[in-house]
């Protein structure tokens, strides 16, 4: 789909991105190309994968003056640095009326560092618990790390949930079994490599409570050329 179509009133949007740390397929590194294609989702939160550099202090490579300026976005404080805006390069950002009442940082094993943002929001449709990963580049990797992630989910008060983030797995369907029965699997489209999309790395799943009523992959405009990855986005509505 080139780009979000308008949500239902009451609809939260939600999307995920890998923004490769801004760096585009002509090797440009530019944040404000990223904050268009962000502002262009019109999502109310978007989970980011790669916001911060690689190297130590790790700072940002999607400034906060640039995001919230150019994007309308409000970084969550999930960083523990002055100089970060993620965590393990994992953000999570916001759209006016949305905040953050409650954050738990959950370290991943692995060969890799990895991790993952559990965090309840609460805004203008209500309240919703958000899942932000980015999981390791091998199977076994992540099966251990969604199983690490249901473990947490479990000692946690029931909640809206639903779960983002560029997941690695080339497989349609196969290596997901961690999530069951609890989320169901959504394939918002191709999203790898940007250029010309092969596999649906970037994933949403959605946990008891929640529907989606529309989803897509976005490749309007700067979109197909600002990361190796495409952004995804999905509309969800309490079920019942």
């Amino acid at each position: 789909m080139p780009s979000p179509p308008s949500k239902s009133p009451g609809d939260i949007r939600v999307a995920s991105y890998n923004l490769h740390k801004c760096v585009g397929l002509d090797r440009r590194r530019d944040p404000h190309r990223v904050a268009r294609v962000l502002a262009g989702l019109s999502a109310d939160v978007i989970a980011v994968q790669e916001i911060d550099r690689r190297l130590p202090p790790r700072p940002t490579a999607l400034p906060r003056a640039v995001l919230e300026e150019e994007a309308g976005l409000a970084p969550a404080p999930v960083a523990e640095t002055t100089v970060s805006l993620g965590w393990h390069g994992n953000g999570l950002l916001l759209a006016g009326g949305w905040r953050m009442d409650d954050l738990h940082r959950l370290p991943l094993p692995g060969l890799e560092p990895r991790g993952a943002l559990i965090a309840d929001l609460s805004g203008p449709s209500g309240q919703l618990r958000v899942v932000a990963t980015h999981l390791g580049l091998r199977r076994r990797d992540r099966q251990r790390q969604m199983t690490q992630i249901m473990a947490a989910l479990n000692l946690s008060k029931e909640a809206p949930t639903v779960l983002l983030g560029d997941l690695n797995e080339w497989a349609p369907h196969a290596g997901f079994a961690p999530l069951d029965p609890y989320f169901e699997l959504h394939n918002p489209g191709r999203s790898f490599p940007a250029r010309r999309p092969m596999a649906a790395l970037d994933r949403v799943a959605t946990g008891p409570g929640l529907k989606v009523r529309q989803m897509g992959t976005c490749r309007a405009g700067e979109a197909g050329r600002a990361s190796d990855h495409l952004p995804i986005w999905a509309d969800l509505c309490v079920d019942g």
